[in-house]
């Protein structure tokens, strides 16, 4: 099939799904304050109004993303996805999937994987897809294998990266046909120019690290040491974090411990990202473990240059001496004399930036993204038969 035939097809199917409608249910755990409950709301809303009828649920109605998602429908489990609260929230949760005549099922992380996979298998739901949004490797075992075995009920796991596909192929034992790979997408307000968070100091060079500190892979520690190897040449440096958790408490002292105080600044808890970034004037992610970050993309967006740890998916995002620079893991010396190569050359922090940006606008726009999961929906429809004969015929000519 030519170029022509393709785009042509792609025009019958997406002209059949707007006529038809199909009733699409989207499920996530929570909405709280993380990259992932941010790509779930900006999906929801970058999929409403176009050819799909979506509808919205999740375990848990809260966090800070919840009051923008209206009709978000909760199915809570309780304390136990194994108990009974969790099967009667799944019997809810199956009728009212058939109840809406649902024609696809898409949950978009671990508990919602197991939580309405198996409840839409058994309420005939003609297609089911899960997600894999993480890279794998920091998985039990045991969970691993329980999501593997809920992954075998899908028709497609959508991963946010190569990586991430690779790792559930080559650990997992999932045949490559039944994964897709879809990238995080970036609204047009990530673009957009702000004020920032904190006021710009003439010779002053802020570099930050954004992440929920409640996760060890995040590996603050190594961006606080890093910084403490910085400020002894660059008296110009100043270091910032935005985040909170439990962790918190233990990297202020680590901070105090090194005589950083006065030179790293905490902001706790953010909902203003892009504000925060504009404060910034080098983005670091001192992370163990990434399938495709969410912070990494949204520095792009802000033209930012970004030192990142070369683990998972972020080559998928930062090319090396181009747009910033990969270090290896566990190496703070590498990791800071990158950020001192940027420190020492505003020009190649300006360069770095300007390509950067323009690599977000060209592969990870939200209306990209959209238009990626509407093509993979309509694939697996016409698969299951859902959409009509002239469509299917369409499809596979």
């Amino acid at each position: 099939m030519n170029t022509s035939e393709m785009a042509d097809t792609s025009s019958s199917v997406a002209r059949q799904l707007d006529r038809d409608r199909p009733d699409v249910f989207l499920m996530t755990n929570t909405l709280e304050a993380g990259g992932g409950e941010r790509q779930f709301a900006a999906l929801a809303g970058g999929l409403k109004g176009r050819s799909l009828n979506i509808r919205l649920g999740c375990l848990g109605k809260k966090g800070a993303f919840a009051n923008d998602l209206n009709g978000l429908v909760e199915f809570p489990p309780g304390g136990s996805l194994f108990g009974l609260e969790s099967q009667r929230a799944r019997l809810a949760l199956r009728r009212y999937l058939q109840n809406h005549d649902t024609a696809l099922a898409h949950s978009f992380d671990f508990y919602s994987n197991l939580m309405l996979i198996p409840a839409a298998r058994l309420a005939g739901v003609p297609v089911i897809i899960g997600s894999h949004r993480q890279l794998g490797d920091l998985m039990s075992w045991a969970r691993f294998w329980v999501q593997r075995s809920a992954f075998q009920l899908c028709d497609r796991v959508v991963c946010n990266s190569r990586a991430a596909a690779d790792y559930l192929r080559d650990r997992g034992g999932l045949p490559e046909k039944k994964l897709a790979v879809i990238p995080n997408g970036l609204p047009e307000t990530a673009f957009v120019q702000v004020n920032p968070a904190l006021p710009r100091e003439s010779g002053v060079v802020r570099i930050g690290m954004i992440a929920r500190m409640n996760d060890l892979a995040k590996n603050h520690a190594a961006f606080v040491r890093v910084a403490a190897l910085i400020v002894r040449k660059h008296p110009e440096a100043e270091f910032v974090l935005a985040g909170d958790g439990p962790l918190r408490a233990g990297l202020e002292e680590h901070v105090r411990s090194l005589g950083l105080g006065k030179r790293l600044a905490f902001l706790g808890e953010r909902h203003d990202i892009p504000a925060v970034l504009a404060a910034l004037d080098i983005s670091v992610l001192t992370s163990i473990s990434e399938s495709l970050s969410n912070v990494i993309l949204e520095s792009m967006a802000a033209a930012l240059p970004v030192v990142a740890i070369r683990v998972g998916g972020n080559p998928e995002l930062v090319h090396d001496g181009e747009t910033g620079f990969l270090v290896p893991p566990g190496n703070d010396d590498a990791c800071a004399a990158a950020i001192a190569r940027l420190l020492d050359q505003s020009d190649l922090r300006a360069a770095f930036g300007a390509r950067a940006k323009q690599e977000a606008k060209s592969r990870f726009s939200l209306q990209k993204v959209c238009s990626q999961y509407e093509e993979l929906y309509a694939s697996v429809l016409s698969e299951n038969g859902w959409l009509s004969a002239a469509a299917r015929q369409a499809v596979y000519s």
